[in-house]
């Protein structure tokens, strides 16, 4: 695939996944419509050579494809579905002043300033009861509905000078000039045109940016849009996963929910899902999980920081990230990037004939868990956390090299198609 086919594919999958739930709707689409086989965790599975997916809570997925010589190991990325935004709590509707709004919470550890004056709209799972009986719907209202103005600077002189904004007062959207108190199930209703005797019952919403991906520079060098991180490792996971096979290995792409709020949750990194998953298809193919986890490799893929044009010195002295320079192999404190994986995944790299930069933050600022450290915790495996350099994380819109997904994509594909054969002192990369 060519990389400006694979961009205008990124678009529209960022377009389309404005949430967790609608991510992983996005993902399962695409792997049914690629013939793989939905598996469900409360039943009994009966697994062959073949294709398979398994979905937890609806906003994490985990999806597997087993060799018809599966006897080395897993061959293992992990990316995540959530994005900084915000969530309607519940009885959401605050109407004073003329104005209808909406009361919400920071998803994530989002950059305040960066969302006013966003167009925004609203989507996730709500829970409606009919005949006794509860089901599950994975909405987006896809139309501009609110926005979360600013403070003119009139009324402002010092906003300027002082971006310490409340997230309880100056983070609340308005969405209509009506007093309307059920505005939100009443949206919901007519979306899903829903009868009489259908209840809404509770629902989990969230505030995403409308903004459409665009390029951007003098030779379209670089991306603007909403939610790159960390949809932009999603998609390039997805996409190198549908497109290579591993006749010795069982591949596996596990986008997880939560990470922008610490993967506590049942369907988490920090979560048993992987291990109940690997623990089950071992079973089910007679394969000894122990051997084969000491033949696998876990790569984490999520964006860390550009050097800023305006605040270099924000940035590593020695090992800084550039925009289209390449992967960043990322080596923090928390990270479980070692030599051993950092030399693995650059080989990988190189047989893809892509860059890479080594990348570390300075020593004095403050960086995120990663996939791979909250899994080492139930999965113990060879991992490294890479990812893309952008500018602008958690803001409404952030801003990437128009390349570095398609170097992502390129390298993703190669490694889901070696095997990683260990010996006492050697390591050997097989090409399948």
């Amino acid at each position: 695939m060519k990389k400006k086919s694979l961009n205008k594919e990124l678009f529209d999958f960022i377009k389309t996944s404005t949430c967790s739930f609608t991510c992983i709707k996005e993902i399962r689409m695409q792997l049914l419509k690629n013939d793989f086989i939905e598996l469900y965790e409360n039943e009994k599975w009966e697994l062959k050579t073949g294709k398979y997916f398994v979905i937890r809570n609806d906003a994490s997925i985990i999806a597997f494809k087993i060799g018809s010589n599966y006897s080395n190991g897993f061959n293992i990325v992990c990316a995540h579905s959530d994005t900084p935004g915000f969530n309607l709590k519940p009885r959401s509707e605050i109407y004073e002043y003329n104005y209808m709004k909406l009361n919400v919470v920071p998803y994530g550890g989002i950059l305040n300033y960066g969302w006013m004056d966003r167009p925004l709209s609203i989507a996730g799972r709500i829970i409606c009861k009919k005949l006794d009986k509860f089901q599950k719907k994975i909405i987006d209202l896809n139309d501009t509905l609110c926005v979360i103005p600013s403070e003119a600077i009139h009324q402002n002189d010092s906003a300027n000078s002082n971006l310490d904004l409340n997230t309880q007062v100056d983070l609340i959207p308005i969405i209509s000039l009506n007093n309307d108190k059920d505005i939100v199930k009443n949206l919901l209703r007519q979306y899903l045109k829903l009868d009489s005797n259908t209840k809404i019952c509770d629902y989990d919403l969230f505030l995403y940016c409308k903004d459409k991906p665009m390029y951007i520079g003098t030779n379209k060098e670089l991306i603007l849009s909403p939610r790159i991180d960390d949809l932009s490792c999603t998609f390039a996971t997805l996409k190198s996963f549908l497109e290579s096979d591993n006749e010795n290995n069982i591949n596996i792409m596990c986008i997880f929910n939560s990470e922008e709020i610490g993967s506590m949750t049942k369907e988490g990194a920090d979560s048993s899902f992987l291990m109940d998953i690997l623990k089950r298809v071992s079973a089910q193919v007679n394969l000894d999980i122990s051997v084969a986890l000491q033949n696998s490799l876990i790569v984490s893929a999520d964006n860390s920081h550009a050097v800023h044009p305006n605040h270099p010195t924000k940035s590593d002295v020695s090992n800084q990230g550039f925009l289209n320079k390449g992967i960043l192999i990322v080596r923090e404190k928390d990270t479980m990037t070692d030599s051993v994986s950092a030399t693995i995944f650059k080989e990988v790299c190189r047989k893809a004939k892509v860059p890479f930069q080594d990348y570390t933050s300075r020593n004095d600022m403050t960086t995120g868990s990663t996939l791979s450290g909250l899994s080492i915790r139930h999965v113990s495996v060879d991992s490294i956390d890479v990812g893309l350099a952008q500018l602008a994380m958690h803001s409404a819109n952030e801003v990437m090299g128009t390349d570095d997904t398609f170097y992502l994509y390129k390298a993703f594909k190669k490694f889901y198609n070696i095997s990683i054969k260990r010996e006492i002192d050697t390591i050997e990369l097989i090409e399948n």
